[in-house]
This record gives C-alpha cells, structure tokens and sequence, in this order.
C-alpha cells in the first residue's frame, strides 16, 4: 500500500495558489465546515488551508496529506489554528491498513482531495468506516460538468492536466461516489468558481453534507 506521494513541483505550486484563494472559495471552505463538533479526520489536508476554518466546537482534527512538502506547510498552519491539529504524512487509501484513530470519529472532511486519489471509491469507503453511525462526510470538490466543459474535462484527464497537477481528475461523478459508498447525501449544491464561459475544467465546485446512516 502506497503511503505517501511525490509531486513537488504541484505542491509549491499549490502552496502558491492557497495563499492566494478567492473570497468566493473561503466562503466556501468556512461553509463546508460550519456547525462541525467533536473530532474530524480531514483526508488530504494540503497545505492546511482549512485549519482556521473549523469551529470551536471542533475539539480535535486528525488530518493526513501524503505529499511532504505540503505536511511541512500543514504542520505550520496547524499550530497556527484555535482548535488542536494533528498532521501525519500518508494517503486516503492507506487509512485501510493504517487507521486514523481507535475510535470513530463525528466528522469525514475531504474539500479538493477526491480528484486527486488513486482510488476514490475507496477512499470514500474509508470515510465511512471511520465514521460513527449518524457522523458526516462534509465534501467541497470540484466535479464533472456537462456539455463543452465536461468535453474539455474529458480531454484533460486523457492528456497532461493529471500529471501537472498532482494527478487532478476534472471529470469524476464525486457524488455518484459517495452514494455508491452508503452515504445518505443530505444537502448538495452546486457552485461556479470563474465565469461559466471561462474554459477551465475545473470551475465548477459541489459542496454538500453525506450522513451515515444510524
């Protein structure tokens, strides 16, 4: 089982880019974890962009990123965060043989980390069994979009855009996903980060709440 990864140049890249994130998208990452309590796991923490995020009724966040350079980042922002945070170096898929945590947790966060793993429908299988019966997956990713754009998703996928960007997917049904892995979506919407005439496949965001079941 692969632990950790390997994308330097993307990481630096990254960093660059959520030092510098649109109003529009903070809102965003503030809303997916608003009303949260309790423990988290945060699967695939980057560069520990959410860590400021989270609300004080949170009282402890597990969160894993596989790629080193962006845990040296994460590992800063999380002393840096009102509620405690915890950082360990290794991937969604790994949490199969090497869990998170003895005890389930209240909350699954994964804000634009399921495009980028080798296996989504396994890491989404992860979520849930780490969950408690009744506890949330709380998602923020971009998706596949329909007509022109999905096109261009399509054609991005197939050539350079995974390996410029970490292995970045545009064109996957995320939430097909999540339901397929028995979780019961309770709120879901979508959302446009650019302009819907701007060709970039990754511009259109869902964010939503997964439960589950008791």
């Amino acid at each position: 089982m692969t632990t950790t990864v390997h994308h330097p140049l993307f990481a630096r890249l990254w960093v660059a880019m959520s030092s510098h994130e649109t109003d529009h998208l903070r809102r965003l990452r503030a809303e997916n974890l608003a009303g949260l309590s309790g423990r988290v796991l945060e699967i695939g923490a980057g560069a520990g962009t959410n860590f400021e995020f989270y609300p004080d009724t949170v009282t402890e966040v597990v969160a894993i990123e596989p790629e080193a350079h962006l845990v040296e980042h994460a590992r800063r922002a999380a002393a840096q965060a009102s509620v405690p945070v915890s950082v360990t170096e290794k991937t969604g898929e790994a949490l199969a043989d090497d869990p998170a945590g003895s005890q389930p947790f209240d909350a699954v966060v994964c804000s634009l980390v399921l495009c980028t793993v080798l296996d989504p429908e396994g890491v989404v299988r992860q979520a849930f069994s780490h969950l408690r019966p009744g506890g949330e997956l709380r998602y923020l990713e971009h998706v596949a979009s329909d007509g022109g754009l999905g096109r261009i998703q399509r054609a991005a996928d197939a050539t350079v855009w995974p390996r410029l960007f970490g292995n970045c997917h545009t064109h996957r049904d995320t939430e097909s996903v999540i339901r397929a892995a028995g979780f019961e979506v309770s709120t879901a919407r979508r959302t446009w980060t650019l302009p819907k005439w701007v060709p970039l496949p990754v511009s259109e965001f869902a964010i939503g709440r997964a439960t589950r079941p008791a």
